[in-house]
């Protein structure tokens, strides 16, 4: 299921954006060898305090297994103020109608078994879907995106392809990387939602959502926190994250310790 967080509804979801962040931190850095900026685990730039919009795919336990990331190209975006070298000396793209979308990834590890429906291909797919039909929406008629070779095949093979290309592939550090143009007509989208077999609404309900992951109502906060803890160890992927839970839990704990006291 998708879910979408912008500036609005942000105080809501902000233990999902930080698996985002999380997750963006393992795709980017761990697995594709960006050169990006890490901080506690956390992958986040200058762009993701511009309030964008996430696109957040959620597995059946509203755990985040992908994301991609949403913004006006009116103002400042990665294209025009870091992917310079793409537009080759021609001026950035910039309207009202056209967003940028950068950060796509899924998270391989959780999905290499398959979660029920979830797969890498099904969450890949229904990302593009939730782009598409939230931008649809939202009145934006073009995507403009930063990829690299391998996701502009990945768009092609999903039915997807690009209908044009601005500037040409440059070389961005380890990766070559290009900018392609999509629409978000209603055509583009049946064929997507036709390629993966996706029917019905992809889109959550928020309040369900926010039921689930807000603490639970009249449960005092130590102990919502320690539940918390003990999610996030049993959840774990990794050993890194599992380090990480235990770590959180032992920080909470010294926390709420009785203070000593010393003589003078």
């Amino acid at each position: 299921m998708i879910l979408i967080v912008d500036a609005l509804n942000r105080h809501r979801f902000e233990p999902l954006l930080d698996q985002m962040f999380q997750l963006r931190a393992r795709v980017f850095r761990d697995r594709m060898g960006w050169d990006v900026t890490v901080k506690d685990g956390r992958e986040s730039d200058l762009f993701d305090e511009l309030d964008p919009a996430y696109v957040l795919a959620l597995d059946d336990d509203y755990q985040v297994i992908g994301c991609a990331r949403l913004l006006q190209t009116t103002g400042p975006h990665m294209l025009s103020d870091v992917f310079q070298a793409i537009l080759d000396g021609e001026p950035p793209l910039r309207s009202a109608t056209m967003w940028e979308s950068t950060r796509f990834c899924v998270d391989r590890e959780a999905l290499a078994g398959g979660r029920g429906r979830h797969t890498v291909a099904r969450t890949t797919t229904e990302l593009m879907c939730g782009i598409l039909e939230y931008a649809q929406a939202a009145g934006i008629s073009d995507i403009i995106t930063v990829i690299d070779p391998v996701m502009d095949r990945i768009l092609h093979r999903s039915d997807n392809a690009p209908y044009d290309y601005v500037g040409r592939t440059a070389d961005m550090g380890k990766v070559r990387a290009l900018a392609a143009l999509i629409d978000t007509s209603q055509e583009r989208i049946d064929r997507v939602r036709a390629f993966a077999g996706i029917d019905g609404d992809i889109f959550a309900i928020e309040e369900e959502v926010a039921n689930v992951i807000a603490p639970p109502i009249g449960l005092p906060g130590d102990a919502y926190l320690r539940e918390y803890c003990h999610q996030q160890i049993a959840s774990a992927n990794s050993l890194r994250e599992r380090n990480a839970a235990i770590a959180l839990q032992k920080a909470l704990s010294g926390l709420h310790s009785p203070a000593r006291s010393f003589d003078a």
